[in-house]
Order: C-alpha cells, then structure tokens, then sequence
C-alpha cells in the first residue's frame, strides 16, 4: 500500500512538471516589457509583437518591424520559434500568427519604429484600412524582406 502512494505521488508530481513546461505565448506586459530587439519599452498595445521560443522562453517587441528585424538578425530564433506573434491593430492586445497577418504599410498610420507597419488579422480588415489610409498590404515574408532592406514605402 505504501509503495502504491509512493508511485502515485511520484506520478502526480512528474506530470505538474510537464504541466509547467508548456510552450505557449505569454502575456504582454505593455508599460513594463522591454524590447528584444531595440530595449524600448513595450507601450503601445496596438503593435506588441512576441516570440516563443522551442523551450518557452518569450521575447517581446514593441512593434512588427523589431521583431522582423530581431529574425533577420538572427535567422535561427526564426526558424525554431513556437510562436512568432504580432497584435491585431483592429484588437489591441490581441495577438495574432504573424505568418498569417496582413501588414498595413502606410504613412498614415505611424508605427513605434518608423517603418509604418500595422498588423491586421484578416485580409479585410487590411483592405478596407488599406482604402481609408492609402499603403500597400504586405505578408510575412514580404515583411522580413522591406526590414532587411530598410524599405520605408514603395
């Protein structure tokens, strides 16, 4: 009997461990994250960005081109993200899958770091924005490759 409480408990424990070790987005605590990328403050909760890495760790970021910049930087924390995140500019506070996300690039439409990025979760909502402050729509990709080349507007 005491060997069978021993196992069970042990069992218990074993699985609030793996319970523990859950790769999954964190909150952003916006007034209070620094950015992964260029140390400012994480304040605006219209462009946060957050990546989780293969072990759970999270980086924040206080807008999509810091984050872009931080993978173009260094393509591995890319590559074994768990989650690259970016917040829906309609839904403040809201993350959403970056890869997935539509960017809004306007000047209209100011972003923390100069690069006019906003994040939308559905194509839309970046198309109806897209008619209200003029811009181009870009994908992830296209993201990546207008913050490694510095490409403000085309």
């Amino acid at each position: 009997m005491k060997k069978s409480v021993e196992y069970l408990t042990g069992l218990l424990l074993l699985l609030l461990l793996l319970a523990g070790c859950k790769v999954e987005p964190k909150p952003i605590a916006y007034g209070a994250a620094n950015c992964a990328h260029c140390s400012m403050t994480v304040a605006d909760n219209r462009y946060g960005a957050e990546l989780v890495n293969d072990k759970g760790k999270a980086y924040f970021f206080d807008s999509a081109e810091c984050l872009a910049a931080y993978i173009n930087e260094q393509p591995e924390q890319g590559q074994k993200a768990a989650f690259l995140l970016v917040t829906d500019y309609a839904r403040p506070g809201q993350l959403v899958d970056a890869r997935a996300a539509y960017f809004l690039q306007s000047e209209a439409l100011p972003s923390p770091m100069g690069m006019n990025l906003t994040a939308l979760a559905d194509a839309a909502t970046a198309g109806k924005m897209q008619q209200e402050h003029g811009g181009q729509v870009l994908d992830w990709d296209q993201v990546l490759l207008a913050v490694r080349n510095d490409e403000k507007l085309q």
